[in-house]
């Protein structure tokens, strides 16, 4: 967008995508965001100034003087006395900064406000953008203006919450069971969620979240904010004594780590903010945007085998090849060979680092299995870990230094590993060469990109610094260096799982693996968790064996497929040995899931609010509202009998609906009247109907599930 310079107006508004932000630019220091969330139209001089003034705060007995705002950039010198934006010294100078606005630049959707300290000798610029679902972003860019370095300890972007925002919610986890929601008030005093695993961890908040009291899929104002950075953050939403609601976001920087000498900068990550009258709308702002970016995937995604849960290590050309076949017979399009195919990699204890094709188990190279794959229609693609490094290999053995440790002594190892310094120019250029010399050899299409430790002591070995940020930017630079040498490449973000999902890693890749738990029950609050941020194509979600190799359970194949048909489609099994029957069952799934992916990966993400927790109920609209297939699951056996009604929501108020429950049918409904009247019936209903007075709900055992599918109705 063009920008013009404009006058150091008092107010400023941004109006867009059903959101507005407006900005009292007469506050001391910088300026404040008064309003961010529902549109309130185009306000003229007078309103705006009335509204700055009654969202000014009283001065209030044992306070001081002059009480401080909460503005985009709170500093202690025009009494702020929380947490400040900016944590740093010059030496154990400068620390109290008084950076005030000098200009305010404002292009057709966006404010660029700069600021100045002549005395801490710092400038800043502030950017503010409002993108056309109404998604507001922010970063901070402070340059070193003074003859010495600055050291920065922290810089955060601050988004104000109004009032009614009396509930927080935030996700965590652990391997296998990555973004579990909490909830807790918002008190007075700060909620923190860091992360110093030098990736976001599977203990990350996907997004910090604040409300209203009972805010749900439906209901309930809401706002919340991500940082698009896959290295250590911290998120935190606060109230104070005061009465400001805030969340603040910001990369978390290890002592020492950012030192700006002479005229240097530093950029805060994006951080994005978006708010709903529940999570379907806030989510739904994050989804059309994710889907405008240009590299956002224009083709259909790609049904998918992973060969990890199907063979492990096992690489046996003909058992690969009988797979392939029986992959082909079911529809599959991409078929991923997984860890174990290069030097000396015959379990997870060495080899790792040693990019080049073991001869000892591929004496023909990969060619034998890509030239099959391809023979059947499917495109090929290949695991790597490339930030990782075994230390039983030639690349430990010859590099120690490429290694990140402090002091002579290896950090704590994590499944037999040590982490890789990408920021050292030597070891850059060998991952390069490594992986475009395959990608260069075969016609691999897809890489899956794991990452399966946590990073400990992550130091120069050279200096002793951190060096999470560098090792971050050097896997960005990694991305897109491959991206721009193979344009047609597509990269899987896989981290032990789901450890690193995050809009930084997902600017250069082309979707993520969710978790390494494909358990359908396990699936259902991660993928919902998940959905929250990351639209359903670039969500991969496969079916797994019969028994889930993470838990134990045991679940039929259809329950596994309504679990994971609304994301990038794939199966983690190996299906060489199925029977007809089986295999004919999954290529319906497969088939069913074609039919429908251009709604699934197109339409809009609805959760229906039961208030029966046993019931799960979610689905995609068509962003027109002609159709809709909704998954209606028994999570549990609930304290009711038959569960009642449930209500399907996000349609056309206006229209009417045929329902009825979609093939493939398999044996999911069957025991009892209901469920067969329910298999054998068609409804026709509207959409006021049928998200408001509802329909009963089939019978089902606890853990199966129904697929509901909605066409308009044409009288």
């Amino acid at each position: 967008m063009t920008s013009t310079a404009q006058p150091f107006a008092p107010y400023h508004q941004l109006h867009r995508g059903g959101t507005s932000v407006i900005l009292d630019a007469t506050t001391a220091g910088m300026p404040t965001i008064i309003h961010w969330g529902p549109d309130t139209g185009e306000l003229n001089e007078s309103e705006l100034q009335d509204l700055a003034s009654a969202a000014r705060p009283q001065r209030v007995s044992g306070g001081i003087d002059q009480p401080a705002r909460l503005d985009v950039f709170p500093q202690e010198r025009f009494g702020w006395q929380h947490g400040p934006a900016l944590e740093g010294h010059r030496a154990s100078r400068s620390w109290a900064t008084a950076l005030t606005t000098k200009g305010i630049q404002a292009s057709e959707h966006g404010l660029s406000i700069s600021a100045d300290d002549p005395v801490a000798h710092l400038k800043l610029v502030t950017e503010l953008e409002l993108s056309a679902n109404g998604i507001l972003s922010q970063r901070h860019t402070l340059t070193n203006t003074g003859s010495d370095a600055y050291l920065v300890n922290r810089l955060s972007v601050v988004f104000p919450l109004p009032h009614t925002a009396t509930t927080i919610q935030d996700s965590t986890g652990r391997h296998l069971k990555e973004r579990s929601a909490q909830r807790r008030p918002l008190t007075i005093g700060s909620h923190v969620r860091e992360s110093r695993r030098g990736r976001p961890g599977a203990d990350a908040s996907l997004l910090m979240l604040a409300g209203e009291a009972r805010f749900a899929h439906r209901s309930g104002l809401v706002h919340g904010v991500h940082l698009a950075w896959s290295g250590n953050h911290r998120l935190s939403a606060e109230r104070t004594i005061t009465s400001d609601n805030f969340i603040t976001a910001g990369e978390l920087l290890l002592p020492g780590e950012l030192s700006l000498e002479p005229g240097g900068s530093y950029s805060t990550p994006w951080a994005f903010g978006s708010w709903g009258h529940g999570l379907d709308q806030l989510s739904a702002r994050f989804h059309r945007d994710l889907r405008a970016r240009p590299q956002h995937p224009r083709t259909p995604r790609p049904v998918t085998l992973n060969t990890w849960e199907a063979v492990y290590f096992d690489h046996d050309l003909q058992t690969l090849k009988e797979l392939a076949d029986q992959a082909a017979v079911v529809g599959v399009e991409r078929f991923v060979l997984d860890d174990g195919w290069f030097n000396g990699r015959r379990d997870d204890t060495a080899g790792l680092g040693d990019w080049f094709v073991d001869p000892a188990v591929w004496p023909q190279g990969l060619s034998p299995i890509i030239d099959h794959v391809a023979g059947l229609g499917m495109e090929f693609g290949l695991w790597f870990e490339p930030e990782m490094v075994n230390p039983d290999s030639d690349l430990a053995r010859s590099h120690p230094d490429w290694i990140l440790h402090t002091a002579d002594r290896w950090p704590v190892s994590a499944r037999q590993q040590q982490v890789l310094n990408m920021a050292h120019p030597d070891c850059y250029t060998y991952l390069l060469e490594r992986i475009d010399s395959l990608l260069t050899q075969y016609p691999i299409s897809y890489i899956k990109w794991d990452h399966n430790r946590d990073l400990l002591e992550a130091s120069h070995a050279d200096s002793g610094t951190a060096a999470v940020r560098e090792t971050t930017l050097a896997l960005y630079r990694l991305l897109g260096e491959l991206k721009s040498r193979h344009p047609h490449l597509e990269i899987e973000s896989c981290a032990s799982g789901g450890a690193r999902v995050d809009l930084g890693i997902l600017e250069h890749t082309d979707r993520i693996w969710t978790s390494d738990c494909i358990d359908p029950i396990e699936r259902l609050d991660n993928q919902e968790n998940t959905n929250l941020l990351v639209p359903y194509e670039l969500l991969g979600a496969h079916i797994g064996g019969p028994r889930s190799h993470s838990t134990g359970r045991k679940h039929d194949l259809g329950f596994m497929a309504r679990t994971a048909i609304f994301g990038h489609f794939g199966i983690e099994w190996n299906i060489a040995g199925i029977d007809e029957k089986l295999c004919a069952e999954l290529a319906r799934w497969v088939d069913f899931h074609k039919e429908n992916r251009g709604l699934f990966h197109g339409g809009d993400s609805v959760h229906a609010d039961h208030p029966d927790p046993a019931i799960d109920i979610r689905g995609v609209v068509a962003t027109d509202a002609s159709r809709a297939v909704f998954a209606f699951t028994l999570r549990e056996a609930s304290i009711t009998y038959p569960a009642g009604r449930f209500t399907l929501p996000g349609l056309d108020p206006h229209a009417k609906y045929r329902v009825r429950l979609s093939e493939p049918l398999n044996d999911a409904v069957g025991n009892g009247q209901s469920a067969l009247s329910w298999a054998q019936i068609s409804h026709v209903l509207s959409g006021t109907v049928l998200e408001t007075t509802g329909m009963q709900s089939p019978v089902l055992f606890p853990e199966q599930s129904v697929l509901i599918m909605l066409d308009r109705h044409e009288a």
